[in-house]
C-alpha cells in the first residue's frame, strides 16, 4: 500500500490509536514503550504485514527534525535550573568530551573489524554516540524511577544538551566521506561556529520568548501556545540558517523559558508535554516505516558487535575518563554508563549520509537501526533492575516531582488570607507574572467590586482588589507580601 494524500490521515490515526494502545500494555512486560512504537512501523511497513511502502529519507530527516525540536524544547522546559546547577559542569562535560570519546572508540573499533575508511568509521561512530533524550526522558519518566543524589539531573542534563556534538560531528565526517579531499582540521572552525552560535542563540531566544510571552496582549489563551511553538521553531531556523546548531539551541531556550514566571506557564508545559509524546509516537513510527527488516538481517552481526562494544565498553570508557574530575561515586558511574541509551537520535542522524549519498550509507543506516533497538531494548528493559542493583534508588514515600508536575500541581497550601490592595501598593497596574509572586503561594481569587474573578499569570492588579491568597507557611506569606510592596500585618 503506498501512502497518498487521501489515505494518510487515515492510516496514521490508525498506527496512532496502536501505539496507545501498546504503550497502554508496554508496562506489563517491562518492554520500553518507544520499542513498541518502532514495531508497529515496522509491521506497517513494506516488509510487514500493512505492506506500506515508504522509502523516502528526505520526508524521514523532516520529520526527525521537527520532532527532535518538540521533545528537546519540552525537554528543556521541564529542566529545573535549581537541580542542573549542581551538576552543570559534570553533564555538560559528558555532553561534550564523553561524546566525542565514545565517537573516537566506536570509529576506531569499527575500522578494525571492517573493510570501512577510517572516515566511514567515525562517521558511523559520530552518529551513534550521543545519548537518545527522546528514549531516556520517556524511560526515566515512565518508569518513574527515584534515583539517588543528583543521578537523574545529570542524565537528563547529558541526554538533552549531548545531540549536538553528535550532529556537528555527523555533519563534519559526512562531509569527509563524501570530499575526500577535505581535512578534518578544516572542519574545526565549523564545529565551534556550531557550538558558540547554538549557546548564544539558545539564550538570546529564550530572552526575547519571555519578553513576548508576557507582554503580548492576546485574545485568546490557547494562542499562547501558538507562540511558544513559533518561538521554538524560530529558535532552530534562525539558528541553523547562520550556522549554528538548531538543536542546542531550541533545549536551551526551552531551558530558559521553563526557569522564567510565564503567562499560563501551567498550560505551556502542559501541552508540550503531550507535543513530545505524539512526536516521540510520529517519529518512531516513520523510522519504522522506512527501514526495511529484510535489508537488516545480513548486518545484525556486525550491528550486534558494535552494540555490544558500545555498551559494554565504549561508553562505559568515555563515563568514567569524563567524569574523573568530579566527585562522582563509583556505582554512579556504573549506572550513568547503562544509561547511554541510543534511540531515534541516530537513526535520523543516519539519514544525512544516505541522502548524501555516502558510498556505504546503506550499511551504516541499517546497523544503526539495530544499534538503536538493541540499546533501547537492552539497556531500557534493564534500566529499573540494574539501579536496583546497584542500590541508586530511593524509597517511593521519598520520590520528588519534576518540575513540570510541581508547576502543573499546586504544592500543599495550609493557609488561607484576604489581602487588600489598597490604592497605594507599588504593584498596581503590573500583571501578577512580573511581580515576583512566590511558587509557594496562589492567588485562589479577586473580588473587585462586586465581580470575582480567577486570576492568571496575565491579570493586571488594580487599586482597592481584594485578594485571597493560599499559602504553605508564615514565611511564604512574608514572601506575598514583599512581593505586593504591602506590610504584613498580623
Amino acid at each position: 500500500m503506498n501512502l497518498t494524500t487521501e489515505n494518510i490521515l487515515l492510516i496514521g490515526s490508525i498506527l496512532l490509536f496502536l501505539s496507545l494502545l501498546a504503550g497502554k500494555t508496554s508496562g506489563r512486560f517491562g518492554v520500553p514503550v518507544l520499542i513498541l512504537f518502532l514495531s508497529i512501523g515496522m509491521l506497517a511497513g513494506s516488509d510487514g504485514i500493512g505492506g506500506i511502502h515508504f522509502d523516502n529519507p528526505h520526508v524521514a530527516q523532516f520529520i526527525g527534525i521537527v520532532s527532535l525540536s518538540f521533545i528537546l524544547f519540552s525537554g528543556g522546559l521541564d529542566t529545573g535550573w535549581s537541580s542542573i546547577r549542581p551538576v552543570l559542569w559534570s553533564g555538560l562535560t559528558l555532553s561534550t568530551l564523553g561524546v566525542l570519546l565514545t565517537a573516537f572508540l566506536v570509529g576506531l573499533f569499527v575500522w578494525y573489524i571492517t573493510d570501512f575508511t577510517i572516515y566511514e568509521s567515525l562517521l558511523l561512530g559520530s552518529i551513534v554516540s550521543s545519548t537518545d533524550s527522546a528514549a531516556v526522558f520517556s524511560i526515566l519518566r515512565s518508569k518513574n524511577l527515584a534515583l539517588k543524589g543528583n543521578l537523574r539531573p545529570i542524565l537528563e542534563l547529558e541526554s538533552g544538551s549531548n545531540d549536538p556534538i553528535a550532529y556537528i560531528l555527523t555533519i563534519m565526517f559526512t562531509g569527509l566521506v563524501i570530499n575526500q579531499d577535505a581535512s578534518l582540521a578544516g572542519l574545526i572552525p565549523l564545529f565551534f561556529r556550531q557550538l558558540l552560535f547554538g549557546a548564544f542563540f539558545g539564550f538570546v531566544f529564550g530572552k526575547a520568548g519571555e519578553f513576548l510571552i508576557n507582554k503580548i496582549k492576546l485574545d485568546y489563551e490557547g494562542l499562547y501556545i501558538v507562540l511558544v511553538v513559533a518561538i521554538m521553531f524560530f529558535s532552530f531556523s534562525f539558528t541553523d540558517f547562520i550556522g549554528g546548531n538548531g538543536f542546542l539551541a531550541v533545549y536551551l531556550c526551552g531551558v530558559y523559558l521553563g526557569n522564567k514566571e510565564l503567562i499560563h506557564k501551567k498550560k505551556i508545559l502542559k501541552n508540550f508535554d503531550s507535543f513530545a509524546w505524539l512526536m516521540q509516537i510520529i517519529l518512531f513510527l516513520t523510522l519504522g516505516l522506512l527501514v526495511f527488516p529484510s535489508q537488516i538481517v545480513p548486518f545484525m552481526g556486525l550491528g550486534l558487535a558494535i552494540s555490544v562494544f558500545l555498551i559494554v565498553a565504549a561508553r562505559p570508557i568515555s563515563v568514567f575518563l569524563s567524569l574523573l574530575p568530579f566527585n562522582i561515586r563509583f556505582r554512579s558511574k556504573v549506572f550513568i554508563s547503562w544509561v547511554g541509551l541510543r534511540g531515534a537520535v541516530p537513526i535520523v542522524f543516519a539519514t544525512y549520509p544516505l541522502i548524501a549519498g555516502a558510498e556505504k550509507a546503506h550499511v551504516i543506516f541499517n546497523v544503526v537501526f539495530f544499534i538503536s533497538i538493541t540499546s533501547v531494548l537492552i539497556q531500557g528493559t534493564m534500566l529499573p533492575r540494574v539501579a536496583k542493583w546497584l542500590k541508586l534508588t530511593i524509597p517511593e514515600n521519598l520520590k520528588l516531582r519534576s518540575q513540570s508536575d510541581l508547576a502543573i500541581t499546586d504544592s500543599p497550601k495550609s493557609i488561607l488570607r484576604q489581602i487588600n490592595m489598597g490604592e497605594t501598593s507599588p504593584v498596581i497596574g503590573k500583571q501578577i507574572v512580573q511581580i515576583g509572586f512566590p511558587k509557594t503561594a496562589s492567588i485562589s481569587f479577586i473580588k473587585r467590586g462586586d465581580q470575582f474573578l480567577t486570576p492568571d499569570g496575565a491579570t493586571v492588579l488594580m487599586a482597592n482588589d481584594s485578594l485571597w491568597v493560599l499559602s504553605e507557611d508564615k514565611a511564604s506569606l512574608d514572601k506575598i507580601f514583599e512581593s505586593l510592596g504591602l506590610p504584613n500585618e498580623p
